[in-house]
């Protein structure tokens, strides 16, 4: 993810550095707070948190952990914590779907509605299933890195990604069925 040069560059006080290095971890801590929260202000408050967060603590990081584990951590925390203190709402802003190629159109609309419905059901899981999905299908994190970022025990984030995939699978049928709503 980032290289290990410039983030001891960062922790000794390179300024340039720093700004560099928070650059290139933007979108990855949105992208987390995003798929978490699922409202992009939220998301946008939490992603700066998370980067002011990363600025100030710098020099407590520690080469033992994966850096991009440590960031994982700092984001999802101030997720979780935005999460506690506010209860979850539906967006109901409408999107407006770009058809690429006039001839696939109900392709495209079959793909956005699947897409949706993953995330509404994403978004229906218990907090701890929700977060552990988005870090393993959306961030990519291996389940030591999610065990890492999260302070659990590896077989209890495999226990939760099971549960959440088994839960997320039930949801999924039910919405094909036309049978659950927000």
């Amino acid at each position: 993810m980032v290289e290990q040069g410039l983030i001891r560059a960062a922790q000794s006080g390179d300024r340039d550095a720093l700004i560099t290095l928070l650059r290139e971890i933007e979108q990855h801590v949105y992208r987390t707070a995003y798929y978490i929260l699922n409202n992009e202000q939220d998301a946008m408050d939490a992603s700066q948190e998370a980067l002011i967060r990363i600025y100030s603590k710098i020099n407590s990081y520690e080469e033992k952990a994966q850096f991009k584990t440590w960031v994982q951590r700092i984001v999802t925390n101030i997720c979780i914590d935005k999460f506690r203190r506010t209860k979850p709402s539906v967006s109901i802003d409408e999107h407006d779907i770009i058809f690429n190629d006039p001839q696939n159109v109900e392709v495209e609309v079959l793909t956005s509605y699947m897409a949706q419905d993953v995330r509404e059901a994403i978004q229906q899981l218990p907090e701890h299933h929700r977060t552990v999905i988005v870090l393993r299908y959306l961030q990519d994190f291996s389940y030591n890195e999610i065990a890492d970022s999260l302070d659990l025990p590896l077989n209890t984030v495999k226990s939760y990604l099971y549960r959440a995939r088994q839960q997320l699978q039930g949801l999924l049928q039910e919405y094909q069925k036309g049978g659950v709503s927000g």
